[in-house]
């Protein structure tokens, strides 16, 4: 237990992780109260649902670059303070159009994108933040943790939603969200500036996007699990849009059951996040394309689950494959990043993540639309398990064991391990010095 919850023992990370579950408890409320009453305007349409989800995410095509480049050269903890006081503002005036009435889907449309634009520059700078308040070290336990609050709140939100709907609709879900990114910005505020590891000194004042393209192309270990991630997300993390059309036109049921859909996929996505704090290296290759395959598998099973209590068993064991798989790509990406380049490298990482939700959104919608709710579903577990069954077949032929013309790479022990890996942060620091490309001064030791 003590080496479960270990960065705890870390004041400001303690602060972060409070913070950011009461904020995103709220937002999974949030995510749950907005589809409902999308489907309630459109006729449970999932062409609907699949334009909203577009417009949420597709300013993450066109900023999130530019977010990890605020990240690399500015102060973490200020842009996340305005990101979400932005963010707060936004959603208390849906909140208080909702509760008006006459909201209309273009409206809704219009504050998703406007949301999606502050979450473009918040979630690559919020991923990057992490290592700043733990170290290297501790980075795989805390990255763990967050994913463990998160799933938490994942759990309790869409079953609070599912209940607080039913008693007094959406509206007051929604203010209840708003007033939740406090929560999030007091804890940003509590935080000691002095006890951050090596964010603010010596920051780069001339950090470029191109520069952290370069750098990522020079890394086949980082391209490999980005890639996976990239049609991970195309077409299997559609969870938000096939869910609430599995609940209503599949199974015939309310808001309640799909409040029950949505954590028991958090609940096996939980369980995978406490699994993982054990972990204090980087994972291997191995384990990235593991995890792709069987989340693919099972995600396609559960589109063709028989009944209800079928699909809850599939959804926990599904929810426990993705978060493995996620977690375990950003852990490879991070731990494999040298510390200047993190935040471009991981807006990279969001962009594909999160900015590929639009066009994904749309195509799983028209299938879902086309074909039923359960090939939505299907049709996405079964890319998803072919893309791990390729990557697996390119790590067989030695692509992206090592960054490419560097020589630096897994080891032979690690690529034989079991995924959890034992990289020191000062071997690791080694390694990320090593692909850099050529006349890029190294790292400060301790950085």
């Amino acid at each position: 237990m003590r080496r479960t919850f270990q960065s705890l023992s870390v004041r400001n990370f303690r602060l972060y992780a409070l913070g950011q579950l009461m904020s995103v408890t709220c937002t999974w409320m949030m995510i749950v109260a907005q589809d409902w009453l999308v489907l309630g305007l459109s006729g449970d349409s999932g062409t609907a649902l699949g334009a909203i989800t577009a417009a949420q995410f597709a300013p993450v095509l066109l900023l999130t670059l530019y977010g990890g480049r605020l990240a690399d050269r500015h102060d973490k903890r200020r842009i996340l303070v305005l990101a979400n006081l932005a963010a707060g503002v936004l959603a208390l005036a849906l909140a208080l159009w909702v509760v008006a009435g006459g909201v209309r889907l273009w409206h809704i449309g219009v504050f998703a994108v406007l949301l999606g634009a502050v979450n473009a520059v918040e979630a690559p700078t919020r991923m990057s933040f992490i290592s700043e308040l733990v170290g290297s070290e501790l980075l795989p336990n805390a990255s763990a943790l967050s994913a463990a609050y998160f799933n938490t709140a994942r759990v309790a939100g869409p079953a609070l939603a599912g209940l607080l709907i039913s008693g007094y609709g959406v509206g007051p879900v929604m203010l209840l969200n708003a007033v939740s990114y406090l929560a999030t910005v007091v804890s940003l505020l509590l935080m000691r500036p002095g006890e951050m590891r090596g964010g603010g000194a010596g920051r780069a004042r001339d950090t470029r996007v191109v520069d952290g393209l370069r750098y990522l192309r020079s890394r086949s270990d980082l391209l490999l699990p980005i890639g996976l991630v990239a049609v991970n997300g195309l077409f299997a993390f559609n969870f938000q849009l096939t869910l609430p059309l599995l609940a209503k036109t599949v199974f015939g049921a309310g808001s309640t059951t799909f409040g029950l859909l949505s954590s028991s996929l958090a609940v096996g996505s939980l369980v995978a996040a406490f699994a993982t704090t054990a972990r204090r290296g980087r994972p291997s290759a191995g384990v990235v394309t593991g995890g792709a395959v069987a989340f693919g598998a099972l995600e396609a099973l559960t589109g063709f689950a028989p009944s209800l209590p079928v699909a809850l068993v599939l959804l926990a064991a599904t929810g426990y494959a993705m978060s493995h798989f996620a977690q375990s790509s950003n852990h490879r990406i991070q731990l494999g990043s040298d510390p200047r380049y993190r935040g471009r490298v991981m807006a990279v990482y969001t962009l594909i993540f999160q900015g590929s939700t639009p066009v994904g959104a749309v195509l799983t919608g028209l299938v879902s639309e086309e074909f039923g709710a359960r090939w939505g579903m299907t049709a996405g577990g079964l890319v998803s398990l072919a893309a791990g069954l390729g990557a697996w077949w390119l790590l067989r032929r030695g692509y992206g064991l090592a960054a490419s013309g560097s020589g630096a790479g897994d080891t032979a022990d690690e690529v034989r391990a079991s995924g959890e890996g034992a990289v020191t942060p000062v071997v690791l620091e080694s390694y990320a010095e090593r692909a850099l490309p050529s006349g890029t001064p190294t790292t400060r030791r301790g950085s």
